[in-house]
């Protein structure tokens, strides 16, 4: 028997999938894990490939942005089209490609081959990330299987992140800069073989006609957005982010205003009446925010301050990393039980302990009480993610589910980029203004080590000897004090996305009535 056909008699007579459904939960998580993987491995081989190609300082920041930006340009549009021409279909193209490109990245002559690759590999891992989400949908219709599927998809996002450091540095140290891109293939060649056994075709049975305006209008939004946060987090307030942020959200009103004079629109404005969707995508995009920010200048500290390398700084996160997992599935029988309201509130609280614990003890933290810190926010982040993206997909009609799983992913990129702008535009600044430089230290090195903790470290190291023991304190000191601030600011931050929880999500449990129309408006078939 296909899954498929187990899917229809599961939707007919009311039952859970079988060992097919978990099979093809499995092969799902392939590109999952790569593309978690990939947003943090990067990083660490851009020393080599500096070596080896030579970039200027503006294509580097571009190697790494290229990708990130591409991707949340085209991720509702991706999304929509799964919708309209299939969800495995989207997949499968989306691997075909993501893995072709990573090989030609691996092989690249000159920096600008290796731009115009990133910006490949975002179109593709486009059409990726959507499909996984709201395949889920269609597979697991019982609410409970299906709040399980997620966790697992959640979980495996975080246990991709946390391995990057780690799959990084083992990479590096046996082989060139190209394997950090090579390994996308033996991943995805397994999805390739099992996802046409495996996962059924999906799909809106009743779509609307291809709207390019819409296309253009959602990239010309989402873009210029992206950019202005992350030129800002990169280089700072000048006058071109409040330009491009208005350039962004003028188009964003385009589109808007069309999705909403369109018969069926490419996304359904709608969705974003329900408080419900709503206030689960805000409480996801608060959520990252409050993790990536944590994650910006933990990193620094293990590595900078405290002396540990990449792959040491990754091990040390690792405990956080599975609370975060944990949490996120043992949250799925509670959530089954107790509103949603309630749910995500209380595992925030977590979330806001790790960050008043750091506040408290930052000027003073040793390695133990960041790592007790990152595991109490990852039990809160895990079983609020897991939560939100259930509610996102099952507010959503489900023949919606490409759309609904790309806004989500849209949420998560924003997040991502936002954590780094606003969490780590703060502790900059804060840095900057508190930095304190010793007797000796002047002209371009004082420059330097004003500007970043690894610059101020950098500069200690040549300068060496007692003076650059004072730099190395002062500089310390000038970034802990700041992750005071940054801190409290973050658990406002996860305070506010529990208000959020609070006031917005669904008051009810899920019933079986609700199951029942998500199993006659699924539409599956063979193909």
């Amino acid at each position: 028997m296909t899954l498929t056909e187990e899917l229809r008699i599961a939707d007919a007579q009311g039952r859970r999938v079988g060992w097919r459904g978990w099979a093809a939960l499995v092969v799902l998580m392939l590109p999952v894990l790569l593309v978690s993987v990939d947003n943090t491995v990067l990083s660490f081989a851009l020393p080599d490939i500096a070596r080896d190609l030579g970039p200027t300082s503006a294509q580097q920041l571009w190697i790494i942005d290229a990708y990130p930006l591409v991707l949340a340009g085209l991720l509702v549009t991706m999304g929509t089209l799964g919708d309209r021409f299939g969800r495995r279909r989207m997949l499968l193209i989306g691997a075909i490609g993501f893995a072709a490109i990573s090989a030609l990245a691996a092989f690249a002559p000159t920096a600008g081959w290796l731009i115009a690759a990133r910006a490949g590999m975002g179109v593709f891992g486009a059409m990726l990330m959507p499909s996984t989400l709201s395949l889920l949908r269609s597979i697991f219709t019982d609410r409970e299987q299906r709040r399980f599927a997620i966790a697992v998809w959640a979980a495996m996002f975080s246990a991709g992140s946390a391995a990057g450091p780690i799959v990084g540095g083992i990479l590096l140290e046996h082989f060139e800069w190209g394997a950090v891109f090579l390994m996308a293939v033996p991943v995805l060649v397994p999805l390739l073989v099992f996802a046409p056994l495996l996962v059924p075709e999906s799909r809106d049975p009743h779509p609307g006609r291809i709207d390019p305006i819409s296309i253009v209008l959602s990239m010309a939004t989402l873009v210029p957005i992206v950019f202005a946060i992350k030129e800002a987090a990169v280089h700072g307030f000048d006058l071109m982010i409040p330009v491009l942020v208005v350039v962004g959200l003028g188009f964003g009103v385009l589109f808007v205003r069309r999705q909403l004079r369109m018969d069926v629109p490419m996304l359904d404005m709608r969705l974003f009446a329900r408080g419900t969707f709503t206030g689960a995508l805000l409480v996801n995009l608060l959520s990252v925010v409050a993790l990536v920010g944590f994650l910006f200048f933990v990193a620094q500290h293990l590595q900078l301050i405290v002396g540990l390398s990449p792959m040491q700084a990754g091990f040390a996160l690792v405990p956080g990393m599975v609370a975060m997992i944990i949490s996120g599935l043992v949250v799925v029988p509670i959530a089954s039980r107790v509103n949603a309201r309630i749910v995500v509130p209380a595992a925030l609280v977590f979330s806001v302990t790790g960050y008043v614990l750091v506040a408290l003890s930052a000027t003073d933290a040793d390695l133990g009480i960041l790592v007790a810190a990152f595991v109490l926010l990852g039990l809160g982040i895990g079983a609020a993610e897991t939560v939100s993206n259930d509610l996102i997909l099952s507010s959503a009609p489900p023949q919606k589910a490409g759309a609904a799983s790309a806004v989500s992913e849209t949420a998560y990129e924003l997040g991502a980029v936002l954590g780094t702008a606003v969490l780590g535009g703060i502790l900059t600044s804060l840095f900057r203004n508190g930095m304190t430089l010793p007797a000796g230290i002047d002209g371009a090195a004082a420059d330097a080590a004003r500007e970043t903790l690894a610059g101020a470290m950098a500069v200690a190291d040549r300068v060496g000897g007692s003076l650059g023991d004072q730099l190395r304190l002062a500089a310390a000191h000038a970034f802990d004090s700041g992750v005071v601030v940054t801190s409290l600011v973050g658990a406002g931050l996860v305070v506010a996305a529990a208000v959020i929880a609070a006031t917005t999500l669904s008051t009810e449990p899920h019933t079986s009535e609700e199951s029942d129309v998500a199993r006659r408006q699924i539409g599956t078939d063979p193909r």
